[in-house]
């Protein structure tokens, strides 16, 4: 079943991820959600785009979504939901948005996809089947020690305005190089092996879905703060098996 459904995963992921593409780099009207964070039509359509496919071919099947919410939520098959991932990177014609697809199978997260369609890149996991980019095989890479890792996140200010500014500047510090424009791309960064580490101090189910089974195919580790590999905490950070121990142990001094 993960097979099949991690290739019709793939195949939806490129449809939508297609459709984002007649608006990227174009003038397109930009409405900030309740909660302050923008949305275009480009969000909304794609969304619907993918919707479609997913009720073609299994309609008996739930849906979750960020823009258009949920949809036969009894199913024990879920497919989450994020149409661009990113839309801030979208909006200002930086190409490391991704369109994300997750497929939970009894709420545990079986099949993930990550697909930057303005690079032509898709990481596709299903969990026993491994990980790939465009279809190759893809691993983390084998950094040991944190002063030797690239650490990636999305937004600076954002671990001030969650109260974990020292947890940033302790990570900083300890690792050789960081870098911005992250989201979902971030995480991809770390399963191909071009990064070591990226988190995220605020992630919603339809974010993270897609990352645990990508990460974790290509040999590493998606957790919360406490260590915990799950998508249900509201964050979360990739990184390899090496790297985790010292990772963990570095959120733990900050948690409280």
């Amino acid at each position: 079943m993960i097979e099949e459904l991690l290739e019709a995963a793939t195949e939806i992921a490129k449809i939508g991820g297609h459709h984002t593409l007649t608006y990227f780099k174009k003038d397109v009207e930009v409405i900030s959600k309740s909660d302050d964070s923008p949305v275009t039509v480009a969000d909304r359509e794609t969304e619907q785009l993918i919707r479609k496919e997913i009720k073609k071919r299994y309609p008996e099947h739930g849906i979750i979504g960020e823009e258009f919410g949920k949809e036969n939520e009894d199913s024990d098959i879920q497919w989450v939901l994020d149409p661009i991932d990113g839309t801030k990177s979208f909006i200002h014609g930086v190409p490391f948005y991704t369109t994300l697809i997750g497929i939970l199978i009894h709420n545990e997260p079986k099949v993930g996809i990550i697909y930057a369609p303005a690079l032509e890149e898709l990481c596709a996991a299903g969990i026993g089947h491994g990980a790939t980019l465009n279809g190759k095989p893809c691993r983390v890479r084998d950094t040991e020690k944190l002063e030797d890792a690239t650490f990636l996140v999305t937004e600076i200010d954002r671990f001030r305005l969650m109260g974990q500014q020292e947890l940033f500047q302790e990570l900083m510090l300890k690792t050789k190089l960081h870098r911005t424009w992250g989201d979902a791309y971030g995480h991809m960064m770390v399963a191909t092996g071009r990064a070591d580490l990226m988190y995220d101090p605020e992630l919603n189910i339809w974010d993270a879905a897609a990352l645990l089974p990508v990460v974790q195919e290509a040999g590493g580790i998606f957790s919360d703060s406490k260590g915990r590999q799950t998508i249900h905490s509201g964050h979360g950070y990739s990184t390899n098996k090496a790297l985790f121990p010292q990772v963990k142990r570095t959120f733990e001094a900050h948690t409280k």
